[in-house]
């Protein structure tokens, strides 16, 4: 496993980090596919979760080096907080999750983010699901409405990510948004942000290659997610006659490590062998010559 410093946060993250989904064995997103209004329903925890797959995964993951950990939905984070009581942690690891029920568009306008005593509320909440004294990346996910909605909008996110770092229930705030690169870059400019979560593979790099260039000048630590874009980057490297996906997976890997510009990527997996396999990408992240075609085809979907 490869380390970086995680832009001006001064915390090392592993290269590849592990997002918390758990999968169907038709490949659904457990919790989503069910019933998406429960699931980012604060306080709705689906059965299932937290298995003895899950816990592999895990034990995967931190046997290999991955010391971040992404989680969304509280059945994701009531199953971390378990597991992590029944693993080996042998070193420092990271979790960063997000205030449920009040990102994207789940909250209109995300009024409640803006609203100190319910961000409050809600992240003692969260930090009993994942059994932790701290969060160390709280992911304030907001779209641009928000901000056209409240003038002081950003002032108001400034202050409760203070607050709540005094009160020692966060360490590090994340911007993310699904409304495009200027809410990103209006995010950036506040200056309240020390990391942040974005859309991280070869077809969406024209959209938000600008957007990551502009978080490195900050300083921010740059999280990558969506490297497989929910599977369509599959669908169109077989469609290109590139049908292995373990190879298009590899390819994808190394472009994110050594190309994309992020300091780690957020990966999502079925199973503890899934894992072995794409973390076998960073042994040598030359790429071949079909793996480097994979991503020119790839790239030109951009």
């Amino acid at each position: 496993m490869q380390y970086r410093n995680l832009g001006r946060t001064g915390i090392k993250v592993s290269v590849v980090g592990l997002g918390g989904h758990e999968f169907h064995p038709d490949s659904r997103v457990a919790g989503f596919g069910d019933n998406k209004d429960l699931a980012v329903t604060p306080g709705h925890i689906f059965p299932g979760f937290g298995g003895e797959n899950r816990l592999r995964i895990v034990e995967t993951a931190l046997e290999a080096g991955v010391n971040l950990f992404d989680l969304t939905i509280d059945s994701e984070k009531e199953a971390m907080g378990r597991i992590l009581k029944e693993v080996d942690v042998k070193d420092e690891i990271l979790i960063q999750t997000r205030p449920e029920g009040m990102v994207y568009t789940y909250d209109p306008h995300n009024r409640k983010m803006a609203d100190y005593s319910l961000l409050r509320a809600e992240a003692i909440r969260a930090l009993k699901l994942i059994q932790r004294e701290v969060i160390d990346i709280y992911n304030f996910a907001f779209m641009a409405d928000a901000i056209e909605h409240d003038p002081d909008y950003l002032d108001k996110i400034a202050d409760n990510i203070q607050k709540l770092k005094d009160e020692g229930l966060i360490r590090f705030a994340s911007a993310d948004t699904f409304s495009g690169p200027e809410t990103y870059t209006k995010q950036y400019d506040k200056g309240c942000f020390d990391t942040t979560f974005i859309n991280c593979n070869p077809i969406e790099k024209a959209k938000f290659g600008d957007t990551i260039v502009k978080a490195e000048r900050q300083a921010l630590g740059i999280l990558g997610r969506v490297l497989f874009q929910k599977a369509k980057v599959f669908v169109i490297a077989e469609e290109k006659g590139y049908a292995n996906r373990a190879q298009v997976a590899r390819a994808l890997i190394k472009w994110a490590v050594k190309d994309s510009g992020v300091h780690t990527i957020m990966l999502g997996v079925s199973s503890p062998e899934q894992l072995t396999e794409n973390l076998t990408a960073l042994e040598d992240l030359n790429y071949d010559e079909e793996e480097s075609r994979i991503i020119e085809v790839l790239s030109e979907e951009s």
